[in-house]
């Protein structure tokens, strides 16, 4: 819909208001009211959507570039993407998608607070602030954080063979991990809210493969300055219910995609059924692209542009 007519549609609108003056008021009845239209979601693309942590990383500098091309509204920035942690640097990435019209609007970070050990909790809780202190550098909101998991699957591949269920650890629960999660991210909240950077807790496997237990950790919590980061990828079973649960929550969604076959799994997702979901929910916040195929990744991005353009208005 063209909500800003041109000069020629104003005069050519002038006249048959004219003509229609000099014969008979129009009947109210005869009234159209403008169609609604659904409210525009802004898009973002995460900088993992082109590497996927191969050897070689894919400069964060051309992602912007090409997310721009595009007409992403964003970019979301993977910490471990990152040449380095200069200041000159981070204000190279800054500047440059100001100068390309997009949004920096979250550092994906790694951290991990599932563990006995306080000493490599209180790691996690350093890491975390530090990576608090980056995305203030950068300009960036929201940082996105993990619970963490148990380890005791070997290996990524191996979780996901297990769909992402993991048993504790020998004489632990997972009540043990949720009030370690819930004390550890209790210890960045202070210093999240003196930086203005909304942490986004992730249902990212580990302990928070459940969605009842990430609720329970974010419930907990119970701070503003704790958000949830929905991902669309990473559910056991039927994921349609397991977004309807978190979208009330969401202030930021991950949006996965698989072109040429998913790099781990392929789900088949309907981002018109998830677009509805979420405006019911009354979802204002970004959906940042995390395409998770093997395809090669410029056209398997702009193809999954498409696809959430064409759900998300």
């Amino acid at each position: 819909m063209n909500r800003h007519p041109s000069r020629r549609q104003l005069i050519q609108a002038a006249g048959v208001a004219g003509l229609g003056m000099s014969c008979a008021a129009p009947s109210p009845k005869a009234e159209i009211e403008p169609a609604a239209e659904m409210p525009r979601i802004p898009l973002g693309v995460s900088t993992y959507s082109y590497w996927h942590f191969s050897k070689e990383k894919y400069p964060i500098e051309n992602v912007i570039d090409h997310a721009a091309e595009i007409g992403f509204d964003g970019v979301e920035i993977l910490h471990r993407q990152m040449r380095d942690e200069t200041a000159g640097y981070m204000n190279d990435l800054k500047r440059r998608a100001w100068d390309r019209g997009l949004d920096l609007i979250m550092l994906s970070i790694h951290q991990d607070f599932v563990d006995p050990s306080a000493e490599k909790r209180l790691e996690a809780i350093d890491h975390t602030k530090h990576c608090i202190d980056l995305a203030h550098q950068m300009g960036i909101p929201a940082i996105r954080l993990n619970t963490g998991r148990w380890g005791t699957t070997r290996s990524f591949d191996d979780l996901m063979a297990a769909e992402g269920q993991e048993p504790p650890i020998e004489g632990y629960t997972n009540e043990d991990g949720i009030k370690w999660c819930v004390d550890s991210i209790r210890e960045c909240i202070p210093h999240a809210a003196a930086a203005g950077v909304v942490m986004a807790l992730e249902n990212h496997w580990g302990l928070s493969t459940s969605i009842d237990l990430l609720l329970q950790i974010y419930r907990e919590v119970g701070d503003p300055w704790l958000a949830i980061n929905m991902d669309t990828g990473n559910y056991v079973g039927d994921p349609y219910p397991q977004i309807e649960q978190l979208a009330p929550h969401a202030s930021i969604v991950q949006a996965k995609t698989y072109p040429g076959g998913g790099v781990w799994y392929t789900l088949d997702l309907d981002y018109h059924r998830i677009a509805g979901i979420l405006r019911d929910a009354g979802f204002e916040g970004y959906v940042s692209l995390e395409m998770e195929g093997e395809a090669p990744a410029e056209q398997a991005v702009t193809d999954s542009y498409r696809i959430l353009r064409d759900a998300f208005g």
